[in-house]
């Protein structure tokens, strides 16, 4: 950790000190987002896929439909999982191996807000309550890590999913479950919206790249739905916040949220 650790200080002094004059390394305003692109259907054996670039971060979201057996205290809906693949191609702090913790977390941050948004009405996903119902797969693969994946994730499952189309079925006289060829749009209810905070000293800032991400204290992760309910709170890292602090910040988090939602809305009319 030594080399890493006295950069590090380094590299938190000099950003800093350019907060300290309201002023980020790459010159944008403390709130000001990087640039968004967003295209779908970028995968072709998927249902639903998207490639994110969020400045100099990319990732590709991938979904896919497979036939599965309900949870038993849910027999009457279908399922979400998510999963997010780290590959050392994508940061040096990266390594090879069984997801590890910040795969984890990104996957479970990035569930919560489509989950808690209801952002798909899982009952329509079941075929055969208690045997047949659709399990959906949401993939994140990370092609360059340069700082605040959360919201970039976020913006790819959302568009992924808008743009996915599941095999329509039927089931035959025995009872089983044939997948046809043909194809039906899934629906979408809500689109959330997730919006990241990094703190570097006092100072709150948004979209952090990732020199900014690697010297912050703590973060704190808003989900939004369009009609700006927050459907979802993640707090990450060690660093604290105060209640003022986090009214501030949600506050702002909810007008970043529109910049980030208009992006989203302008990829998905395209589709």
């Amino acid at each position: 950790m030594g080399d890493n650790y006295v950069i590090s200080e380094i590299e938190k002094d000099h950003i800093l000190f350019l907060l300290e004059q309201n002023k980020r390394s790459d010159n944008r305003e403390l709130n000001q987002i990087r640039e968004v692109n967003i295209e779908t259907h970028y995968v072709g054996k998927a249902e639903g896929s998207a490639v994110v670039t969020l400045g100099d971060t990319k990732l590709i979201v991938g979904v896919k439909a497979i036939l599965g057996t309900p949870y038993p205290d849910t027999p009457n809906t279908g399922v979400i999982t998510t999963s997010a693949e780290l590959s050392p191609l994508a940061s040096p702090y990266f390594e090879s191996g069984p997801p590890s913790n910040n795969a984890i977390e990104l996957a479970r941050v990035t569930d919560r807000a489509i989950r808690e948004s209801h952002c798909i009405d899982l009952s329509k996903l079941c075929i055969i309550p208690e045997k047949s119902v659709w399990i959906l797969f949401i993939d994140f693969y990370i092609l360059n890590d340069a700082g605040n994946l959360f919201d970039a994730a976020t913006l790819g499952a959302i568009a992924a999913l808008a743009t996915a189309e599941i095999p329509k079925t039927k089931i035959g006289e025995d009872g089983v479950v044939e997948v046809l060829e043909e194809k039906e749009p899934l629906q979408i209810d809500h689109y959330p919206i997730s919006v990241t905070s990094y703190k570097v000293g006092k100072f709150n800032i948004f979209d952090a790249n990732f020199k900014e991400e690697r010297v912050s204290s703590s973060r704190i992760t808003f989900g939004f739905d369009e009609e700006d309910h927050i459907v979802s709170v993640q707090k990450g890292k060690q660093g604290v916040y105060t209640p003022v602090e986090i009214k501030k910040i949600l506050r702002e988090s909810l007008l970043v949220s529109k910049t980030l939602r208009k992006e989203l809305m302008k990829a998905l009319s395209k589709k």
